[in-house]
């Protein structure tokens, strides 16, 4: 059991939804992750990811990774909330979301357990078909106009003008194969050796492989390499299709 109250505590990470960020009028994108960036301050995350606004595009350009970091520097520094340590303490509504949202979790979780845990839940693809339905639910919602996207099945403009995006010279990749190639040939290749086959014998039985990984990594073996031995020990998973 944990004894130190520090241990007792969770940090959250959260991130802004680029599932809801449109390729349409793309600029929207910044109003919808400040709301959901501000959403996650006042939920109280320890830390925070704003997408940025041509995420549907491409890579992000630095204008738009700029803006993407300003939003978030603007509710921190602007905005107030920060000041507070629960801003929407007691408030009923947010009180009843948490506890319906609560309520909701547990029976999936119920779910899970009464399918024999998440390994069996996945082999059975009750995940799967989950977010399948969901995802179809809410097709359907947006082609019915149930839900409004703006921009995309309301408010909708006849013409568009393209914005920049990023394009990734070609150079970059041949630099990197080079460094790569450059850090292979300073290493030892017999601890690189003796640190793999350390983690293969972990992953044949039922030793903890993260003290083997960290050491993989001390001898300078590249993450593609550990992944190599996990792809030969357990092979590669591949998702069923669940209709």
């Amino acid at each position: 059991h944990a004894k130190k109250p520090e241990s007792w505590t969770l940090r959250t990470h959260a991130q802004t939804a680029g599932a809801s960020l449109t390729a349409q009028q793309p600029y929207n994108n910044v109003v919808r992750t400040a709301l959901q960036a501000l959403a996650a301050v006042l939920g109280g995350t320890n830390s925070l990811h704003t997408n940025s606004l041509d995420e549907t595009l491409s890579l992000p350009t630095e204008e738009a990774v700029t803006i993407a970091m300003r939003t978030q520097q603007i509710i921190a520094h602007e905005s107030g909330v920060a000041d507070f340590v629960d801003p929407l303490a007691g408030a009923y509504y947010i009180e009843s979301l948490t506890d319906r949202m609560e309520a909701e979790a547990q029976a999936i979780i119920a779910r899970i357990d009464g399918l024999g845990g998440m390994v069996a839940a996945i082999e059975e693809g009750y995940p799967m078909r989950e977010i399948a339905e969901a995802a179809f639910r809410y097709q359907q919602q947006v082609e019915r106009g149930e839900k409004v996207i703006v921009g995309v099945n309301r408010f909708v403009a006849e013409e568009e003008e393209p914005i920049p995006i990023l394009k990734v010279d070609e150079r970059v990749e041949d630099e990197q194969i080079a460094r790569l190639r450059a850090f292979r040939e300073r290493r030892d290749p017999i601890a690189v050796k003796e640190a793999l086959e350390r983690l293969r014998h972990a992953c044949r039985g039922s030793e903890n492989t993260m003290p083997q990984i960290l050491r993989a990594v001390q001898s300078r073996v590249s993450m593609g390499e550990i992944c190599d031995v996990f792809r030969e020990a357990w092979g590669e998973y591949r998702e069923p299709a669940y209709f």
